[in-house]
């Protein structure tokens, strides 16, 4: 009987066990020789595929933000709908994987991608009719806040012990230890009335830039 062949090693593999990594133990488990014993491989052998450890943090990041909805952008789209539809599925890909955000937020870097996201957001606010510079800064506060809204939960940040807030001390915290039990509500909630406020805030901006 023929012996069962080990799967071929290949970029995708290695940016899957990677990504599968980094979700359960965080960044600092992703190494050569911890990825080569999780595929079953020789060290040696990814280096056919990435020269070094940030490469594959690379790909990984990648991956993730492939998962993030650009059809918005494509036209036909009003640029406030299209930030507001961006932004829940860009927090939707980075809270599915919390701890690459960190990595994330160094910026696109050379990761295709990425740049191809960069992209997408800064033509569709110049073809709305905002400022090069403008709509650079969109891009950026956008980045900025789905990426701040993703590295961790505000709700989950309270213990869930009503003796933590003593009323002497904290006489507006009296409800704070539920808020980890309504953490996805909490949390969401949050994530939505910054998004609109960030928006509704920009069309402000938008109507003193047009022509009277």
């Amino acid at each position: 009987m023929a012996r069962p062949r080990k799967p071929l090693l290949s970029r995708d593999r290695i940016v899957a066990t990677a990504l599968a990594l980094v979700d359960a133990e965080g960044l600092d488990a992703v190494s050569t020789r911890r990825l080569a014993a999780e595929l079953g491989v020789s060290g040696p052998s990814l280096y056919n595929h990435f020269k070094v450890k940030d490469e594959i943090l690379d790909a990984v990041a990648d991956k993730v933000v492939g998962q993030v909805d650009l059809s918005m952008f494509d036209g036909g789209t009003e640029w406030r709908a299209a930030l507001l539809e961006w932004g829940r599925s860009y927090r939707a890909a980075l809270t599915a994987h919390p701890n690459i955000v960190p990595f994330l937020a160094r910026g696109p870097g050379r990761r295709p991608t990425g740049l191809r996201m960069a992209d997408a957001v800064f033509g569709a606010m110049v073809d709305a009719g905002w400022p090069h510079a403008q709509a650079t800064r969109i891009g950026a506060l956008m980045r900025y806040f789905v990426a701040g809204s993703a590295l961790g939960s505000f709700a989950r940040g309270f213990v869930d012990d009503a003796t933590a807030y003593d009323p002497e001390d904290y006489p507006h915290l009296g409800q704070a230890h539920l808020l980890a039990e309504h953490q996805q509500q909490v949390d969401e909630g949050a994530f939505e009335t910054g998004l609109t406020a960030l928006v509704d805030g920009l069309a402000l901006q938008y109507e003193r830039l047009r022509p009277a």
